[in-house]
């Protein structure tokens, strides 16, 4: 009865701990977002209009690791500031549709 016990709260214990962890790295994520689009907004601010390479990297990657459907031209290479705003936007949306756990 007591190992019964034992592996019942090891077994709570490893999903609260995976839940933790999905948790933790959903909101980095939205952090790492919300700095990119601070990051575009200053750019668009100063009115202008192409993505620097290195953003555009980093939007690339951040697509690539999140599971979203956007458009394919726009996620490649996005042509504007604003268009790859809208991708981020996107991607932010699709996080905050889908919480995890009791967030």
């Amino acid at each position: 009865m007591i190992e019964e016990a034992c592996v019942a709260i090891d077994t709570v214990s490893e999903r609260d701990r995976r839940l933790r962890e999905a948790k933790y790295a959903r909101r980095n994520k939205m952090r790492y977002i919300d700095r990119l689009l601070n990051e575009l907004e200053m750019l668009n601010l100063a009115e202008q209009r192409e993505v620097p390479t290195q953003l555009a990297v980093a939007l690339n990657r951040l697509v690539h690791e999140t599971d979203v459907v956007a458009k394919s031209e726009e996620v490649e290479r996005p042509g504007t500031v604003t268009a790859a705003m809208d991708v981020l936007y996107e991607i932010q949306d699709s996080l905050m549709e889908n919480p995890i756990g009791d967030e």
